[in-house]
């Protein structure tokens, strides 16, 4: 995969999808998964659809940029305020930003899931010229009025996730089991084989506590996210554990004039059965920013 050099001296991998002279697309992924994580055959509907779609890893995760100097962070000093996170969302959004520079893209569609979600809504905040459109898949408006998880979904997220590369991958496949849900079925086979490639390609766990503290650390993006003038488009699952519903709604009443669509029996996952929901989805909001 290549990798951009970024100006603030970070490396980011990433990969594209489909004609170069197509609009822009930049896909942004959550809490500690790669960017692996968006399929190869997901990028490749979008991309069909008349996108030129790029992946990346955010940095501290897969092949880019990893920050051990920053050290572990304290998160309970970082939920009560009484430390700072060892960086912010706004930093990620910012390296997002750097690789459309380095890609020599003026503008892009920006879509993100989870805490890629949060990133996207503040490269749409802080850089409104560089967001043609704004897609927040199950996501928060951050704040004190984020509905929090299931206390027992949280510290599955938080155990520890084993030494050895077999250990990590139960670990990997019953966290994906667990923020499923129990409202579509859970392809076992599938979410093996995508547990199996992300442990093996770059088991980083360090980096996912620096990621959460940037989460913890995050201020509420109401204000900033109702200033927007893009078309936007807000999608959550009515079964989600990790980020309850609501979320979505809240996320989607921020917004003026955003499309909601809460999907039946999905969680915190984008299995293949809604593809081809979320697509068209894609493609009509994207279509709006003509």
């Amino acid at each position: 995969m290549p990798r951009a050099k970024l100006p603030n001296g970070l490396e980011l991998d990433y990969e594209s999808f489909g004609d170069s002279a197509r609009p822009p697309l930049l896909l942004v992924m959550g809490l500690s998964y790669q960017m692996i994580e968006w399929d190869d055959a997901l990028c490749t509907l979008i991309a069909d659809r008349g996108h030129r779609v790029t992946r990346f890893d955010n940095r501290d995760v897969g092949l880019s940029t990893k920050l051990d100097h920053l050290g572990p962070p304290n998160l309970m000093a970082v939920m009560t305020r009484t430390d700072g996170p060892p960086y912010s969302l706004d930093d990620m959004a910012a390296d997002s930003v750097a690789l459309l520079d380095v890609l020599g893209i003026s503008a892009a569609h920006v879509v993100g899931v989870s805490m890629g979600g949060m990133i996207a809504q503040l490269i749409a905040i802080n850089f409104p010229d560089r967001a043609l459109s704004l897609t927040s898949i199950m996501s928060t408006v951050g704040g004190p009025n984020v509905v929090q998880a299931q206390p027992v979904v949280s510290a599955a997220l938080l155990a520890p996730p084993g030494q050895t590369r077999d250990e990590q991958v139960e670990h990997s496949l019953a966290n994906r089991r667990l923020i499923h849900g129990t409202g579509m079925p859970f392809d076992e086979e599938r979410a093996r084989a995508k547990a199996e490639h992300a442990v093996d390609r770059c088991f980083y766990p360090d980096g996912a506590m620096r990621q959460i503290a940037a989460i913890f650390a995050a201020p509420d993006r109401t204000a900033g996210l109702r200033s927007l003038r893009i078309p936007t488009l807000v999608i959550h699952g009515d079964q989600d554990p990790l980020v309850p519903p609501e979320n979505g709604r809240q996320t989607a009443a921020a917004m003026l004039n955003a499309r909601l669509i809460m999907i039946p029996g999905m969680g915190h996952a984008l299995p293949e059965q809604v593809w081809s929901q979320v697509v068209d989805a894609l493609v009509e909001v994207t279509s709006r920013s003509a």
